[in-house]
């Protein structure tokens, strides 16, 4: 069943029809609170846009400390970053506006079933000890690919289980640079969603020489337009619990894969190169992952091509971004060579000195962040990671809605 919390009994008969023939009406925060206590089993409020939002949030961050499982989905009559940002920090799970009955019927769907796999209830497959290392630019021709897969061959070295992700699902390229020729990629996924588990990722997966395990991008640009965001999610959740390290591979754009990539994120590497439209693109990047509440100490700025000589110093980029460069990689004919022969040149020739800056990348800000993580020493890390991705998964969603 059901709670709907709406002052209006005009609303709440409209809103009714819209969720289902099981719901119980309340006027109050405290009889929501009250009947959510007398039963256990009910893990969902919605909350009319008609109830104060004060109201509305306070109640909700009371649910946050005695009921976490109970999931609060606030409808509004008008809808911007401010509120979605109050909102989510609140505890709130999604905020739809008042008209738009089939988001709300699908935000609460959304809802019970994070609620069930709260309550243990969902995947076992997925532990959740995985790391995602998400590497982005909004700029193509940067050295997204090159990273992605030295990355993923580094981390790979050393025994840990990798799996590598082709986000750029209309003209990715993981897998002509690692020279292989995938039988199923991405689009294979889509059949299986919804009931994802370790099997169904084993039959999409292929191995490669350095240990790496990859899903390919589709063969066709045009199957990308049938892959949702939800299996990316879906992907990267049971990916989680079966490998050590997943490294996402993107395409230059903020579409909604990438936003669901960055959602699961521990490790956000971004990167430019010495060229003023990079080093804007970037700025931009910065400033709307801060915009979506994603945490800053997750980010590594990477300069790739450091050594270019176009008039651009690594000083200028650096405070073009307001951030340091965490990692200068050089230009090298070496990347290209490897990616033409199928190989790793992190591999292929460790003493390189682009490998050597793939290496410091993954020794200073991938595996420690990776072990920190498992410690208890960042747990209030954790803690503001999962408040940063309930509010960029709404801010995806809104971004969605607005055509941002």
């Amino acid at each position: 069943m059901t709670i709907l919390w709406e002052t209006d009994q005009g609303a709440a008969e409209n809103l009714r029809m819209a969720l289902g023939a099981k719901v119980l009406v309340v006027d109050s925060g405290p009889a929501a609170i009250r009947h959510l206590a007398d039963d256990q089993r009910e893990t969902l409020l919605v909350v009319g846009p008609d109830v104060d939002l004060t109201a509305a949030l306070t109640v909700t961050e009371q649910l946050r400390l005695d009921r976490p499982e109970v999931g609060v989905v606030l409808m509004r009559r008008r809808l911007d970053l401010t509120l979605l940002s109050h909102s989510l920090r609140s505890g709130v799970r999604e905020v739809v506006g008042a008209d738009d009955l089939a988001a709300l019927t699908e935000a609460c769907q959304r809802s019970v079933e994070l609620s069930r796999r709260l309550a243990g209830n969902g995947d076992s497959t997925s532990k959740g000890d995985g790391r995602v290392i998400t590497v982005f630019s909004a700029k193509g021709g940067v050295g997204k690919t090159t990273v992605s897969t030295n990355v993923a061959g580094e981390l790979a070295s050393d025994g840990s289980r990798v799996l590598l992700v082709d986000l750029d699902l209309a003209f990715g390229d993981v897998a002509i640079c690692l020279g292989i020729s995938p039988e199923r990629s991405m689009s294979d996924i889509v059949a299986m969603s919804g009931h994802l588990d370790q099997r169904g990722l084993d039959s999409v997966v292929v191995s490669h020489d350095s240990g790496v395990e990859v899903v390919c991008a589709p063969s066709s640009p045009a199957d990308a337009d049938h892959i949702p965001a939800a299996t990316v999610t879906e992907l990267l959740h049971v990916a989680k619990g079966l490998y050590d390290y997943i490294v996402v591979d993107t395409p230059p754009a903020f579409d909604e894969h990438v936003l669901a990539a960055f959602d699961m994120s521990d490790v956000s590497i971004l990167l430019a190169t010495l060229d003023v439209p990079a080093v804007k693109n970037l700025r931009l990047t910065l400033d709307t992952l801060d915009l979506l509440g994603h945490p800053r100490e997750s980010w590594v700025v990477v300069l790739n091509r450091a050594n270019s000589k176009v008039g651009l110093t690594i000083d200028d980029v650096a405070t073009a971004l307001h951030r340091p460069i965490a990692v200068q990689i050089a230009s090298s004919v070496s990347v290209p060579a490897a990616a033409n022969r199928g190989v790793l040149l992190v591999l292929d020739d460790p003493r390189h000195p682009v490998s050597n800056a793939i290496k410091t990348l993954v020794r200073d800000h991938v595996r420690v962040s990776s072990r920190n993580l498992r410690t208890g020493e960042t747990d209030a890390v954790a803690a503001r990671r999962s408040d940063y991705r309930d509010l960029a998964s709404a801010g995806r969603r809104f971004f969605r809605r607005s055509g941002a």
